[in-house]
């Protein structure tokens, strides 16, 4: 069985479920699936918990070492199995799989008691690791549970969520502002609005009342400045990068993220002036159905020589970031951005600016 994040509490209500995996990238999502899901199961008495971590040189006998044995503190255990990583080489699939069989077995014939409750987690699975027979035969005797962020038009509705359960009530404008603000960041925005209950409790809180409290945590990674660039929206973009250079993440992330999309870009408008269909280029390329927007407004607001200036541009960009301290290389990839879109303002300036 397959579930979200905004499904987890109904489905813990009905009834026991002996395996959850629990995958992603997403911390606050993380954080809570795995505390919901313990307090759930202490209600239903499973008072020990046991922990293992995939790291280096782990027994992976131990897990079905620990799901035999007796245990001498509770009848009702958790066995809770962080993944160091997805890929557990041969020693950990031959293991898990092992595992899963028995506990198949024993469930389907009805020797499972009911007194272990396995939790696995990790970060995001990718598509090999998802498709192991391990991960498919616990998949069907429990609950995957993989978490995503929470998309920028979602926002608004978790905040809500959240402040229905700590009884906030915040001005429409300050929950634009805390959007605009921790967009990308869940973690810290929870812990903002967790703040501001103990601070206000159920008063109304105004956007003049907040702001002074309200830290800027906004946190992005490459891959959202890709996205924003591919809507067309340089002014988002450059505001991303320069969060990211406060964050100190390294230039060289974030070039190859647009390098690889630019030289995509390069070849689906070459291909489309050949006469390719766009449905036939998203094949191709494997563009999900959720991103396909992106490419629609992309590919029909971007130019071919644009195109053509700004791979000139990154490979610059990328060479004067290793060879020189000179220049900020933040500044020269809004510089890319603009020339993605507006190629013909950009063109007749120096990548080094004097």
């Amino acid at each position: 069985m397959k579930i979200y994040h905004n499904q987890l509490t109904k489905t813990l209500a009905q009834g026991f479920i002996p395996v959850w995996l629990v995958f992603g990238d997403e911390p606050w999502q993380k954080d809570n699936s795995l505390s919901t899901i313990k307090a759930a199961a202490q209600q239903q008495g499973f008072s020990e918990l046991i922990r293992f971590n995939t790291e280096s040189g782990f027994d992976w006998q131990q897990l079905m070492d620990e799901y035999q044995s007796m245990s001498l503190f509770a009848s009702q255990r958790i066995i809770e199995v962080e993944f160091s990583t997805t890929k557990v080489g041969d020693a950990g699939n031959k293991a898990l799989v092992a595992l899963a069989e028995r506990l198949s077995e024993d469930i389907q014939h009805k020797h499972y008691a009911n007194d272990v409750i396995f939790i696995f987690h990790g970060d995001k699975l990718d598509g090999p690791s998802a498709n192991k027979k391990w991960f498919k035969l616990f998949s069907q005797i429990g609950c995957y549970l993989p978490l995503y962020d929470v998309e920028l038009k979602s926002m608004s509705h978790w905040i809500n969520q959240q402040c229905q359960t700590l009884n906030l009530n915040l001005a429409p404008e300050l929950t634009q502002l805390l959007i605009e603000l921790f967009e990308g960041n869940l973690l810290a925005l929870a812990q903002e609005l967790q703040k501001l209950s103990l601070l206000f409790n159920q008063s109304l809180i105004t956007l003049e009342q907040a702001e002074q409290l309200v830290i800027k945590q906004a946190k992005f990674n490459p891959f959202q400045v890709v996205d924003s660039l591919l809507l067309g929206d340089c002014g988002k973009c450059i505001a991303m990068l320069d969060q990211l250079q406060q964050e100190g993440i390294a230039p060289a992330k974030i070039i190859w993220a647009l390098h690889k999309e630019i030289s995509q870009l390069y070849n689906m408008l070459n291909q489309l002036e050949q006469g390719e269909s766009i449905n036939q280029l998203y094949k191709q390329y494997r563009i999900w159905d959720k991103r396909k927007p992106l490419y629609q407004h992309a590919l029909t607001h971007i130019k071919l020589p644009d195109v053509k200036q700004a791979m000139i541009r990154i490979a610059d960009i990328d060479l004067l970031s290793k060879t020189s301290s000179e220049f900020n290389v933040f500044i020269l990839l809004a510089d890319l951005c603009i020339t993605l879109y507006h190629g013909d303002k950009t063109q007749a300036l120096s990548l080094k600016y004097g």
